[in-house]
């Protein structure tokens, strides 16, 4: 059955399921990330951040100090290693200067190893010690400015400012004499907090560079299908509000072999429906060309073509199932088998309203009779099915439910001699209603599972329908 009704729930579904899914060129897919999104991005930075510092390795450090009573003494610390960071208090904020990220009051935790040697009058000898000791700073303060925007269509992020403040630091020394104690901290202490300073600061550089990199490496087309392919090229610069960071891509679907270009549509200017009020992180904008252009790929590729051969009432598909219906067609060919040779005449006209998707399908359908040896066409219809979806998200599943609001039918031809076509029609209408769309909303109803990304999915999302746009409205979570 999965086969045969495969045609009709695509082409009732085509919008529905699509949605599942620099030059001023324009955007027909956007990303409005809230403040409540930037949070939540910014905090995963962090403790990316935390993990991804560590173990970071300090250079070594060579000092000659004047110990009272001792005299001079060489003194050595290595392998310093910042083992541990961790931040207490972050903020992150957004504007016409960029993204600004400020962290405060975070620690870190250092291990190294120490050694000294010294010589005096008094003794001919030599001598030296030699042992481990841990650091713990404390109110390291970091601040760093981003720029966000667009370059021949990736995003390129640039670090514009950056620096990083050690307040304060505490020695433990395992094991050495008791002036030993003072001296390294008289000695190193500014040391320290230097090293640990430039080396926080060029590994964020590094890590910055290499985010860049990642971001300017995404492909600019992702494939769908063997056929269709998804234009993901972002346009524009990002739009960095005190509130909110808008971004916005291509979004049109294309066959891999072709470019379908966007001065083919009319995208409207996008509504000003909001998130705000239900207080979610992202709203994601979807203009219904990327519906339409999903559906000229397909029919361009002649895709929109099948033959039917079971229903969900399968005495449909037998000639004795009409033999009141269409007589001559029951006289000439008694209980054999039929199929349907359905294909789409031209691309679906799908437009999104207020709280629904319509479509328009125009069909040529020829009813093939089952010889022994052969496949015999005996009637060709043009029809024409007027439908709306509803939409909704529930439990990360996408539902809905289609109704049908027009449907016409006409005959082409016939090799079964006069039909009643008022007749028929009626009863074709009535197998839509009570057969075909129960059972696609009973699919519907089932619902398709919103994709994952990177370990991360869309938590209490709602759908919206609105002029031209589809509007979601979701937090993230991590699975």
């Amino acid at each position: 059955m999965a086969r045969s009704i495969f045609p009709f729930l695509l082409l009732f579904l085509v919008a529905f399921s699509s949605s599942c899914v620099h030059s001023h060129e324009v955007g027909y897919m956007a990303a409005e990330v809230s403040n409540k999104g930037l949070q939540f991005l910014k905090d995963l930075l962090i403790e990316k951040a935390e993990s991804s510092l560590v173990p970071l390795e300090l250079p070594k450090i060579e000092k000659y100090v004047k110990i009272p009573f001792v005299g001079r003494v060489q003194m050595v610390l290595s392998n310093i290693t910042i083992e541990r960071v961790h931040v207490t208090l972050s903020t992150l904020k957004t504007g016409d200067s960029g993204i600004v990220i400020d962290v405060s009051g975070a620690t870190a935790n250092l291990s190294m190893n120490w050694e000294y040697s010294y010589s005096t009058w008094l003794l001919p000898i030599t001598v030296s010690d030699k042992g481990s000791a841990t650091v713990e700073v404390e109110g390291l303060e970091v601040g760093l400015t981003l720029s966000l925007t667009t370059l021949q269509g990736s995003l390129k992020l640039s670090l514009l400012e950056c620096g990083c403040y050690v307040n304060d630091i505490y020695i433990k020394l395992d094991g050495g004499a008791s002036w030993l104690y003072q001296g390294l901290v008289d000695a190193f202490e500014s040391k320290i907090s230097s090293a640990v300073e430039d080396a926080v600061s060029k590994k964020i550089k590094e890590s910055i560079v290499g985010l860049d990199s990642m971001l300017q490496s995404l492909p600019k087309e992702v494939p769908v299908t063997n056929i269709a392919a998804l234009n993901v090229t972002f346009v524009d610069d990002p739009e960095l509000t005190e509130s909110s960071l808008d971004l916005e891509v291509n979004g049109l679907f294309s066959s891999k072999d072709a470019v379908v270009l966007s001065s083919h549509y009319h995208r409207s200017i996008r509504d000003s429906l909001s998130c705000k009020e239900a207080d979610k992180m992202v709203k994601i904008s979807l203009h219904e060309d990327v519906l339409k252009s999903a559906s000229y790929v397909y029919f361009n590729a002649s895709k929109m073509q099948w033959i039917v051969d079971k229903l969900p009432d399968q005495s449909l598909l037998n000639t004795a199932g009409w033999r009141f219906i269409i007589p001559k067609l029951y006289k000439m060919y008694p209980n054999h088998d039929m199929n349907l040779n359905v294909s789409v005449s031209s691309p679906p006209t799908i437009e999104v309203e207020n709280q629904q998707i319509t479509a328009t399908i125009l069909l040529d359908v020829v009813i093939d009779v089952l010889d022994v040896e052969e496949v015999i066409p005996v009637l060709s219809f043009s029809m024409g099915i007027g439908t709306s979806t509803s939409a909704e998200i529930s439990r990360n599943a996408l539902t809905g439910s289609v109704k049908l609001n027009d449907f016409t039918l006409s005959l082409n031809w016939s090799k079964v001699g006069d039909l009643h076509m008022r007749l028929i029609q009626t009863l074709a209408s009535t197998v839509l209603k009570t057969v075909i769309l129960p059972y696609i909303n009973l699919k519907l109803s089932e619902g398709f599972q919103l994709p994952v990304f990177h370990g991360y999915k869309l938590q209490d999302a709602r759908i919206l329908c609105t002029d031209s746009w589809i509007v979601i409205c979701s937090d993230v979570t991590s699975i």
